[in-house]
C-alpha cells in the first residue's frame, strides 16, 4: 500500500503542477471581463462585446505595432475583439470610424461605440463607464506607457 502511494502521490503532483498554468491563464483571461461585470453590474456578454468594442476602436486607430503592444497585456483579446458588435458600413468605404480621420474621426468612432453599446443593450453612457476601468486594467497589466496609447484613442 505504501509503495502505492509513494508512486501515485507523485504523479499527482506532477499533474497538478501541469495544469496550473494554463488555469492561471484562463483566471488572467476572465479577469477584465470580471472586473467590468463585478464593477459596473454588466452581463458577462455585455463586458466582452463592450471591451471589444473599445479595442476595434483601438485596433482602427492605432498602428499596427502599438496595437500589438495592447494586446501583448491582454491575453483574451482575439475573443474580445471577436464578441463587439459589428460596426456600421459605408459601402466600398469599410466600417465608419475609419473613414476620417483626425477629431471628426474620433467623433464617429465614438458615435460607432454607441451604436455597439445599444446592440449590448447597455446606454451610451456606458461607454464613458468602460474606458476607465479597462484602461485601469490595461495599465495594471502593462504600465501606464500602454494605457497612454488607449487614451490618446478613446479619450
Amino acid at each position: 500500500m505504501k509503495l502505492v502511494q509513494l508512486i501515485v502521490l507523485p504523479l499527482l503532483l506532477v499533474t497538478l503542477m501541469m495544469t496550473l498554468p494554463s488555469g492561471a491563464v484562463l483566471a488572467e483571461e476572465a479577469d477584465l471581463v470580471g472586473t467590468l461585470v463585478k464593477e459596473l453590474g454588466v452581463s458577462e456578454k455585455q463586458a466582452t462585446g463592450g471591451a471589444g468594442a473599445l479595442f476595434n476602436m483601438a485596433k482602427n486607430s492605432l498602428s499596427k505595432e502599438d496595437f500589438g503592444k495592447v494586446a501583448e497585456v491582454v491575453p483574451s483579446m482575439d475573443t474580445l475583439l471577436d464578441a463587439a458588435p459589428s460596426l456600421a458600413k459605408i459601402p466600398g468605404a469599410g466600417n465608419i470610424a475609419s473613414v476620417v480621420e483626425g477629431g471628426a474621426g474620433k467623433a464617429i468612432g465614438m458615435a460607432s461605440l454607441a451604436d455597439q453599446f445599444s446592440k449590448l443593450k447597455l446606454d451610451k453612457d456606458m461607454v464613458g463607464k468602460f474606458v476607465p476601468t479597462v484602461l485601469s486594467y490595461v495599465e495594471s497589466k502593462g504600465g501606464a506607457p500602454i494605457a497612454g496609447l488607449l487614451k490618446g484613442v478613446w479619450q
